[in-house]
């Protein structure tokens, strides 16, 4: 038997990133970033991103470690070609960040995006839009004629860190949360002056993405609703969907209309499982009423919820208290003096009620007859002889369930407002759908500000944080793409795969998948690859979820 050289041969760390490069290859990620940022460089504009989006989605951070990341890993087979280690030092690194902020990372994603929705069948139709603050350390000053990209200052922190300055993060989601769009904003910008900008481009945008005026919903949180976003929007054609604000009156009379008519329309639960015990899955009924805002009348839609707002109804419970200490005190000092006559008890009982003016309690007053005897022992087997009478007031506070019912009611009801007219096309039971598929995503800010992904941001430049946001829109795509392609799979063979604790599960996470494949090993000698151990079959069953082979594991 010939002996093994083991200077040819090495053993290389695998895990997941075959899956992560097999996705950016039907992205045309490498070719779509080299082909708009044209460089002679030593590396490439196009595999430095995609070496950022390997490290992002590693679960290790920070990113300024590339060299150290790929220093143990099979560069050929995660990148495409073989690269020293070296090469993905500090200086080439930020060179090629620098390209590409030139060219310009919203042009670059948008082309990404585009191929993401014709590759993978994504429908643009339903859109979400958010912003988010993303805190940074340093002082970042900028020469007075240096123009940045963006401004990095302080601002309202959605992080809850006002001692730290801030930029902010826009996205346009579709499919719940397929990112298509993506820029970072100065820091203290406005929500509202957002939205109007992106209402200006939208029509634009979405013709890049096959869509015309009207083919489309604009779904955003409550900054959206102002009258220059409600008026672009109609000078633009689309439809807009947003929760109104309870800072306007008419949020509270939607209210009032629709709990006073109580002609509901019973949605169910809109989740797709079953719920807990302790966790019961909210029930929706909604009401659809008219609204005037801005000297318009637009569609409304009353929407109340099973799962009552906690804090609402913490605050409606303290109110109570506070209103029946109030009247408890009240009611105090009115029965604290006796009467001598009935007449002025009964006067000070009427006074008592018609100072009582509360919104949740009611009292019920009583006159007591005391009887007054005179001084000294009474004789003994006679009765004691009565002087005279006091009248002595009595009050009884009781809470009116007629009005705390009605009060809770309402606090279980919010409002959506929309200019969509169409009620047979849009019934509000899917436009309550499209308006809670933006938790979708609020979980792609999480995953954008994950300390996992992305340690403490300290990179020198304004227009590399440009930059780094572009790498985790991308590497965002990238995982909810893998994660829909699992869902898609699940539906459509009605299985379940392998989750957490070898339990089944029909929602399999992109991270769940990274778990299952984190022991991968390849050995390597020469140009042969082949995996220490076979895939088992959990793993084979997520490869084909994923609608990956099985020799991207060892093919480069």
């Amino acid at each position: 038997m010939d002996k093994i050289n083991t200077e040819q041969l090495t053993i290389t760390e695998v895990r997941h990133f075959p899956v992560v490069k097999h996705y950016a290859k039907r992205l045309r990620l490498v070719e779509t970033i080299n082909e708009m940022v044209p460089s002679e460089m030593e590396l490439s504009p196009g595999v430095t991103v995609l070496a950022m989006v390997h490290d992002t989605l590693s679960g290790r951070s920070p990113l300024y470690r590339l060299a150290e990341f790929f220093d143990e890993k099979d560069t050929e087979l995660l990148l495409g070609e073989s690269i020293d280690p070296w090469c993905f030092n500090d200086t080439n690194v930020g060179r090629a960040m620098d390209r590409i902020y030139e060219k310009g990372t919203l042009s670059i994603f948008s082309k990404i995006s585009q191929t993401a929705l014709v590759e993978f069948g994504v429908d643009a139709r339903r859109l979400n839009f958010d912003t988010t603050s993303v805190s940074v350390y340093g002082d970042y000053m900028r020469e007075e004629e240096d123009e940045p990209p963006f401004k990095i200052t302080y601002g309202y922190s959605k992080d809850k860190r006002p001692d730290l300055k801030q930029f902010l993060i826009s996205m346009l989601c579709v499919d719940r949360n397929i990112p298509i769009f993506g820029a970072t904003k100065d820091g203290n910008a406005s929500d509202k002056t957002l939205n109007n900008e992106l209402l200006t481009q939208i029509s634009k945008h979405m013709a890049n993405h096959g869509l015309s005026k009207g083919a489309y919903v604009y779904v955003s949180d409550s900054a959206l609703v102002s009258e220059a976003n409600f008026m672009e929007a109609e000078k633009n054609g689309t439809r807009v969907l947003s929760r109104l604000p309870a800072t306007y009156n008419e949020c509270a009379r939607a209210i009032d209309e629709a709990v006073a008519a109580g002609k509901w329309e019973d949605v169910g639960t809109l989740a797709n499982d079953s719920g807990s015990e302790k966790r019961p899955l909210a029930h929706y009924k909604t009401q659809d009423v008219d609204v005037a805002l801005f000297g318009k009348t637009y569609r409304a839609i009353v929407v109340h919820s099973s799962a009552y707002d906690k804090r609402r109804h913490k605050k409606i419970d303290r109110a109570i208290e506070n209103d029946y200490k109030e009247l408890e005190k009240l009611c105090k000092n009115a029965t604290a003096i006796p009467f001598f006559c009935e007449k002025d008890a009964k006067a000070a009982a009427d006074k008592l009620v018609r100072s009582a003016d509360s919104a949740y309690h009611a009292l019920v007053t009583d006159i007591k007859e005391i009887p007054k005897y005179g001084r000294g022992r009474p004789v003994k087997g006679q009765p004691r002889i009565i002087t005279g009478y006091d009248y002595v007031l009595s009050a009884t506070i009781r809470q009116v369930p007629e009005k705390t019912e009605l009060l809770r009611r309402k606090a279980g009801c919010f409002v959506l407002i929309t200019n969509i007219t169409d009620t047979k096309t849009w019934p509000s039971d899917e436009l309550l759908a499209l308006y809670k598929s933006q938790i979708g995503i609020e979980k792609n800010f999480g995953f954008l500000k994950d300390p996992v992904i992305v340690n403490s941001i300290f990179l020198k430049k304004a227009e590399r944080i440009e930059v780094l946001g572009l790498v985790l829109l991308i590497a965002l795509l990238i995982w909810r793409l893998m994660e829909r392609s699992m869902r898609l799979y699940v539906e459509k063979t009605g299985s379940t795969m392998v989750g957490w604790e070898k339990r089944p599960t029909k929602k399999p996470t992109a991270f769940m998948m990274t778990t299952k494949f984190s022991k991968i090993m390849a050995i390597t000698m020469g140009g042969y690859r082949q995996l220490a151990k076979p895939l088992k079959d959990y793993q084979l069953e997520y490869l084909a979820a994923l609608d990956v082979p099985i020799d991207a594991f060892t093919i480069p």
